[in-house]
């Protein structure tokens, strides 16, 4: 069994290194504006792409696990992100930057689903929720090494050295994965997960459906209300934690460098400890998540938002701690929307309804991230040196149709949903009056 402790542990470490390149523009998105001469829109593209090449390439990845197992891709996406980050530190102009970023995203997207087959591979099949848990609340801890941390580095040594460091770093990790991940047990001849206590073996697989396949999977109320979830409530901290939080709080609210890593560290803090809780609260009301957990999760996000951009001056420090509290309830009210996928699905599909679910979060982060730099070039504040409080506030309400939008699709399924299972009866057409 230390054998199985050992490789999970370092497949997470290299988990928790692929969350700090993911955000690693989160608190030097500044020294990157001036560093390659972008506007608010072009810093916003960014992570637009990055998180774009993420999601497109969840299903690509998924099938070459199913095909070569854990090690070769989990490594493949470390040196991956290792280019990227080397092409981060040397490129001379916006372009290839972006082109960077893509590979890191890239890179990214080949991690975590190669940890989660880690988990189904190596440990019992009755632990997996709970190291699946544990390996996403570890994993939030790279969020906090991008944002103090990283600046430091890159004020203190500049910017070509500090990627390169993190380029190196992925280098290394490449090395170490190699050495110690293996695909499964050697008393197995392929990726398999047994119920110790019931002796049950089943292939690992995350086979990806035909056309016809998705189509089913769509045409579930489950699966879109699994989408609209998933869309809904973690975009917010998205945006804030991989572009536009640091400088919000700094160039807009005041902030000094510590205060704005502070109210970051806590949104991410938040995130950690409420993920078990919201995982055990969504088992225990199966029936009620969307009600008593998710639409309220938006309805905090909302309003913390509007209460910051409405007050007279700028937000007291009390406040945006109270605002990086709604948003870091985003990321645990989110993995309800697998809870959703899972129980609305047959197991033969269950992989195709995680991929659509995932998408919802990925499209709604990388809208709201373009829509924020798009407004703030639209009112001429799109550089740093132009930044203003009142531009800022103004950007950060074009969150609020992503909220409203999916707050509706989210009703409006659930509605579906319970028709579906029969907790509900369908509404009757009312008859033409004679």
């Amino acid at each position: 069994m230390w054998r199985a402790w050992l490789i999970w542990g370092v497949a997470v470490a290299a988990y928790i290194l692929a969350v700090t390149n993911r955000t690693s523009l989160a608190a030097v998105g500044v020294d990157a504006a001036h560093r390659f001469d972008a506007d608010a829109s072009t810093l916003s593209m960014f992570a637009v792409l990055q998180l774009a090449v993420y999601g497109f390439m969840q299903l690509p990845v998924g099938m070459l696990l199913d095909r070569l197992g854990t090690r070769p891709i989990i490594v493949t996406g470390m040196v991956l992100m290792a280019v990227g980050q080397l092409v981060m530190a040397l490129s001379p102009n916006v372009g290839i930057a972006i082109g960077a970023r893509m590979l890191i995203g890239a890179g990214d997207a080949a991690v975590f689903p190669s940890v989660l087959r880690v988990v189904a591979t190596w440990f019992p099949a009755q632990r997996g929720s709970l190291m699946v848990q544990l390996t996403g609340i570890v994993g939030l801890t790279g969020q906090l090494l991008a944002i103090a941390p990283l600046a430091t580095l890159v004020h203190a040594t500049g910017w070509s050295i500090a990627f390169g460091s993190l380029a190196g770093l992925c280098i290394l990790f490449a090395i170490l994965l190699l050495a110690v991940v293996r695909n499964h047990p050697p008393t197995m001849a392929a990726d398999l997960s047994v119920n110790t206590d019931t002796g049950a073996i089943q292939v690992v697989t995350s086979a990806v459906d035909t056309r016809i396949g998705l189509k089913a999977t769509w045409s579930h109320p489950g699966t879109r209300l699994a989408f609209w979830s998933h869309f809904t409530t973690p975009f917010a901290g998205t945006a804030f934690i991989m572009l536009w939080g640091i400088p919000f709080l700094t160039a807009g609210e005041g902030l000094t460098s510590a205060q704005a890593a502070l109210v970051t560290t806590v949104y991410v803090v938040v995130g950690m400890l409420l993920g078990p809780v919201m995982g055990a609260l969504s088992g225990r009301m199966p029936n009620h998540r969307s009600r008593m957990l998710v639409l309220p999760t938006v309805a905090f996000q909302m309003l913390a938002w509007l209460a910051v951009i409405a007050w007279p001056t700028p937000a007291p420090l009390w406040l945006l701690f109270v605002l990086a509290v709604a948003m870091g309830t985003g990321g645990p009210a989110s993995m309800i929307a697998f809870d959703h996928a899972r129980t609305h699905n047959p197991s033969h599909r269950l992989s195709t309804a995680t991929g659509i679910t995932n998408t919802g979060g990925f499209i709604a982060g990388l809208v709201a991230i373009f829509l924020i730099g798009a407004a703030l070039d639209l009112q001429g504040a799109g550089t740093p040196d132009t930044y203003s409080l009142e531009a800022f506030r103004l950007a950060f309400l074009t969150q609020v149709p992503l909220w409203l939008i999916g707050a509706f699709f989210i009703v409006f399924e659930r509605k579906r949903t319970r028709i579906r299972m029969g907790l509900d009866e369908p509404r009757t057409k009312r008859r033409p009056r004679a």
